[in-house]
């Protein structure tokens, strides 16, 4: 099974800036960053497929962007990264590394391949 460890998370406030990354224990074509707030279920914030099709959630768009090492030979990757930029309070959950397949029109699918999570909290 693969294994996904995260780190970068922190404190940082609001406007501020924060970069994530996350390294599975070999290489993917799918990966994506998802978050969890107290109370709410958890959500898909970014995704990245083998073609670098990425997708947003609407509220992060603009303003985060999922980046990825370069790929090998394959196409395949194992470290992706979730830049934060203009960070807002309610960007404050855990997030989570996910590792995703994809079907024959390159969209994501999330698997339950999980990291353990990195909390990010956004306040002054």
């Amino acid at each position: 099974q693969v294994h996904l460890v995260e780190s970068g998370g922190g404190w940082v406030q609001p406007g501020g800036s924060l970069k994530l990354s996350c390294t599975a224990s070999e290489n993917v074509f799918g990966m994506g960053w998802y978050r969890q707030a107290p109370g709410r279920q958890r959500e898909m914030v970014a995704t990245l497929t083998y073609s670098n099709r990425r997708n947003y959630d609407s509220s992060v768009r603009g303003r985060f962007a999922i980046l990825r090492d370069n790929a090998s030979g394959d196409g395949a990757w194992n470290t992706v990264y979730l830049q934060m930029d203009s960070v807002k309070p309610e960007d404050t959950a855990v997030y989570y590394c996910n590792i995703g397949t994809l079907d024959y029109f390159d969209r994501y699918h999330p698997t339950n391949t999980w990291g353990q999570g990195t909390q990010v909290t956004v306040s002054s």
